[in-house]
């Protein structure tokens, strides 16, 4: 079991240059991924993407890659585009010549053109980086996979223990709940009494046909039975190791609805207030399960 929430760097050395990685994750449903790439490793996004998505199933990930030059690299060219100074050159000259301007364009003109000369350093293509960034990418996504198993663990325990608690609230609502029925009988017979009318035999039809009716409307064996199967199934996941954080979310949503279908059927007291434990937990659980990936 595994929390949504960590973090990983590394860095990768080669041919002169350094690739860094730096990967974040926090809680979302579904994967959200945002891959942020210098603009030379751009055409590489799809093949980040499809990496980190082999490793991660859930959260908002924000993947940074920055690229420089390693150590005393400093032997590359100023990059001159050579293509667009040639384009830039007609273009002025064209000009020059519809507006019958005196002069010709200079070097310097052209030099100081948008995009024609670019300070940064000529870099090999943006394919050639991706061993290293496949190395880095796949360093920092251990990384951030080992924090959130970690973290994952706590989060394990505290899920097992809100099941636990949960667990033990409902068997005493199974111990309860055959004394339901008693009691409602010892109650309708104190009724009329108190009204003054004779106390029917424990055989009389009307008395039987009230008793299970009452039965019948208050029976919650099989929504115990299936909120003792949703706990079950949260100790079967915790035995996977495939991401369960959708399940944990579905097992949620049916406890909820098995509990507030006792809270409504129950007609105990003592019932009632295990009910509101349970709802408690099961809160604290839903909040938890959220951070699971």
């Amino acid at each position: 079991m595994k929390s949504m929430t960590g973090y990983g760097h590394a860095e990768c050395a080669r041919d002169g240059y350094k690739v860094g990685v730096e990967i974040s994750s926090v809680n979302r449903k579904q994967l959200d991924l945002t891959v942020s790439l210098p603009r030379d490793l751009e055409v590489l996004e799809a093949q980040v993407r499809d990496l980190v998505a082999q490793s991660l199933s859930r959260g908002k990930v924000t993947v940074r890659v920055t690229l420089e030059l390693a150590g005393d690299n400093g032997g590359g060219s100023p990059r001159l585009n050579h293509e667009l100074a040639r384009a830039y050159l007609k273009e002025f000259q064209h000009l020059a010549r519809e507006l019958k301007l005196a002069g010709s364009v200079t070097l310097e003109m052209l030099i100081q053109a948008p995009g024609v000369l670019d300070s940064r350093m000529a870099a090999p293509e943006a394919e050639s980086f991706w061993p290293a960034l496949h190395h880095a990418l796949r360093q920092a996504l251990a990384a951030l996979l080992r924090t959130r198993q970690r973290e994952g663990v706590h989060l394990e325990k505290d899920l097992a223990r809100r099941i636990q608690i949960m667990r033990r609230s409902t068997a005493r609502i199974r111990r309860r709940a055959p004394q339901v029925q008693r009691r409602y009988l010892e109650q309708l017979r104190e009724r009329l009494q108190a009204a003054g009318l004779p106390s029917p035999p424990a055989d009389d039809e009307r008395l039987l046909k009230e008793i299970v009716l009452f039965a019948d409307r208050s029976d919650i064996s099989e929504e115990l039975a299936r909120l003792e199967s949703h706990f079950q199934q949260f100790e079967d996941a915790r035995q996977s190791n495939e991401p369960v954080g959708r399940l944990l979310d579905f097992l949620a949503q049916e406890m909820n609805r098995e509990i507030n279908t006792i809270g409504s059927k129950a007609n105990d007291a003592q019932i009632s207030r295990e009910v509101v434990l349970l709802k408690t937990e099961l809160e604290k659980f839903r909040e938890q399960a959220m951070n699971v990936e």
